[in-house]
C-alpha cells in the first residue's frame, strides 16, 4: 500500500469537470481581492502596531514578500496544472498521497478556519454599527465566552448567522458567488480610498518615533514582539490569493489567467495595505491602538475629528470581511470536493448537484461546521491557527515547484517562476521564519490538529482512495 503513490498528470488534465467554467482574469483578481482585504486592514492592524509599533509597515513588507515568491509558486502549478484543489492538488503530483493529504488538511485549516476567524472580526463591526443606531444584541450572544474578560458571554450568533447565509449563497451557483462578491469588492475598495483621502493630511511624523521600539524580534514580559512577530500576525491579512488557484476548474483559459489572478490580486492589496498602515501609525501613537483593538480604523477617525466617516467605514469593514468570509468557504469547498472526489473523503463531498454544478452536500457540512467554530471560539486563537497552516501550504508549494523542474522538465509551463530553485528557496525561507514568530501554543494546537489528520488518513483515507482502487 503505496501512501506516496503520485497522480499523473496527463491523467489529470484529461479529467473533464462538473463544475462550470465562468470565471475570467477579472473575476480571479477580485476574488483574490476579496478575500485578502479585509480583517487585516479592519481588525488585526491595532494588534501587529502594538507588536511591532511603527515599523509594521515593514511587517506587512515582509509578509508580502513572502506572500510574492509563494504566489508566483502556485501560479506556475496553476498554469501546467488547471486542477481545483490548489496546493492539496499539486502536492498530490509532486509528492504523493500522504503529503497531499497533509496538504488538504492544512487547507482545511486556513480557508474553514480563517472563514471563522474573519467571522468573528465581522461581528465586532456589526455589533458596533448596530449599536449605533440603537439596536443592541445582549453581550451574551455577540462574542463566544471567554472572549472579554469581565464580559459574561456564550455564543457568537452574529458570526455564525453570517457564514449560514454565505454557506446560501455559495450553495446557488459560481455566478451567483461571483456577482456578490465583486459588489462588494467594488464599495469596500471605494470606502478605504476615501478614508485614505480623509485621513492622509493628519500625519504626524513624530508618530513613527521610534519606529522600530522592538526591533527585528524581542520578547516583552514574555510576549515576543518585533518585526518578525508582527509579519507572523499580519500574514494572515495576505491569506487568499491561493484560493484563487482553487478555482482553477471553473476558469476560463487558466493556465494563464489563474497566474495573473493570483499575482493581480497580491499586488493591489500590498499597496493598499502600505498606504493604511502608513496613515494609521502616523495619525495615531501605536500605543494608542490598546483600547482599539477590535476597530483600530475608528481611533484615526477619532483623532482626526471626522466621526462623522465612522458608520461608512463600519460598512466598508463589515463588506470587506463578508467578501473575505465569502472567499475563504468558497476555497473550503473546492478543497473538500477535491478530496471528496479522489476518495480521501467520504464521497459526498465530491458529488456535484447537476443543476446548479456545484458540491452543494460538502458546501453545507462544511459551513455549518465553520459556523459553530466562529461561535464558540475567540479571534486570537483562530487567526494564528489559519497562519500556521498556510505557511506548512506555502512551504510544500515553493519546495513541490524544485521538484517537478527536475523530475518534469518537459511539462510546458504557460506561467514559470524565475530564478528557480532561489526564489521557492527564498520562499520556503520567509515562511521558516514567520512560523518561528508564532507563540509556541500556536505549535502546539497545529501538532494537534496534525496528529487529528493522519488519524483520518490512516483509518479512512488510504483504505477509501481512488488510486488504491486502481493499484
Amino acid at each position: 500500500m503505496d501512501v506516496f503513490r503520485k497522480k499523473d498528470l496527463a491523467v489529470l488534465t484529461a479529467h473533464t469537470s462538473p463544475l462550470k467554467r465562468s470565471l475570467k482574469t477579472m473575476d480571479l483578481t477580485l476574488l483574490g481581492i476579496g478575500e485578502i482585504i479585509g480583517t487585516g486592514i479592519f481588525v488585526l492592524t491595532g494588534k501587529a502596531a502594538l507588536t511591532a509599533g511603527p515599523s509594521i509597515i515593514i511587517s506587512f513588507i515582509v509578509a508580502a514578500i513572502c506572500c510574492g515568491f509563494a504566489g508566483l509558486c502556485y501560479g506556475e502549478f496553476a498554469s501546467f496544472a488547471p486542477i481545483s484543489g490548489s496546493a492539496y492538488t499539486y502536492s498530490y503530483l509532486a509528492f504523493g498521497e500522504i503529503i497531499a493529504f497533509v496538504i488538504g488538511w492544512d487547507l482545511i485549516l486556513e480557508y474553514a478556519l480563517g472563514a471563522s476567524a474573519v467571522a468573528v472580526g465581522w461581528s465586532g463591526y456589526f455589533v458596533s454599527l448596530l449599536h449605533s443606531f440603537g439596536i443592541n444584541i445582549p453581550a451574551s450572544l455577540a462574542s463566544a465566552a471567554g472572549t472579554t474578560p469581565g464580559v459574561t458571554s456564550y455564543f457568537n450568533l452574529p458570526a455564525f448567522l453570517l457564514i449560514i447565509i454565505l454557506t446560501f449563497v455559495i450553495a446557488q451557483g459560481i455566478n451567483q458567488t461571483k456577482r456578490i462578491n465583486d459588489i462588494m469588492v467594488f464599495v469596500k475598495i471605494g470606502v478605504i480610498l476615501l478614508f485614505i483621502v480623509s485621513t492622509f493630511w493628519a500625519i504626524k511624523s513624530y508618530n513613527w518615533k521610534p519606529f522600530a521600539p522592538y526591533g527585528w524580534y524581542s520578547v516583552t514580559h514574555g510576549v515576543k514582539t518585533g518585526i518578525l512577530p508582527g509579519a507572523s500576525i499580519v500574514f494572515f491579512s495576505f491569506i487568499g490569493f491561493d484560493a484563487v488557484s482553487s478555482s482553477a476548474e471553473e476558469t476560463i483559459n487558466p493556465s494563464k489567467t489563474l497566474p495573473r489572478g493570483i499575482m493581480f490580486s497580491l499586488v493591489i492589496a500590498t499597496v493598499l495595505y502600505v498606504i493604511m498602515t502608513l496613515i494609521m501609525t502616523g495619525v495615531v501613537k501605536y500605543t494608542a491602538f490598546k483600547d482599539y483593538l477590535n476597530d483600530p480604523v475608528i481611533a484615526v477617525l477619532r483623532v482626526t475629528g471626522q466621526t462623522w466617516l465612522s458608520v461608512i467605514v463600519s460598512i466598508g469593514a463589515i463588506l470587506g470581511m463578508t467578501t473575505v468570509t465569502l472567499v475563504s468557504l468558497y476555497g473550503q469547498t473546492r478543497i473538500s470536493y477535491s478530496m471528496g472526489r479522489d476518495g480521501l473523503f467520504p464521497k459526498f463531498f465530491g458529488d456535484v448537484d447537476k443543476k446548479r454544478q456545484v458540491p452543494v452536500k460538502g458546501t453545507w457540512f462544511f459551513g455549518i461546521i465553520t459556523a459553530l467554530v466562529a461561535g464558540l471560539i475567540n479571534l486570537n486563537v483562530l487567526s494564528e491557527m489559519v497562519n500556521i497552516g498556510t505557511l506548512v501550504a506555502f512551504i510544500l508549494v515553493s519546495a513541490g515547484i524544485i521538484w517537478m523542474r527536475k523530475k518534469h522538465p518537459e511539462i510546458h509551463r504557460g506561467f514559470k517562476v524565475p530564478g528557480v530553485p532561489y526564489v521557492p528557496i527564498v520562499s520556503i525561507i520567509f515562511c521558516f521564519a514567520l512560523i518561528l514568530g508564532l507563540n509556541w501554543e500556536t505549535w502546539i494546537r497545529f501538532i494537534v490538529w496534525f496528529a487529528i489528520g493522519m488519524a483520518i488518513y490512516l483509518v479512512y483515507g488510504k483504505h477509501h482512495s481512488k488510486m488504491e482502487k486502481h493499484n
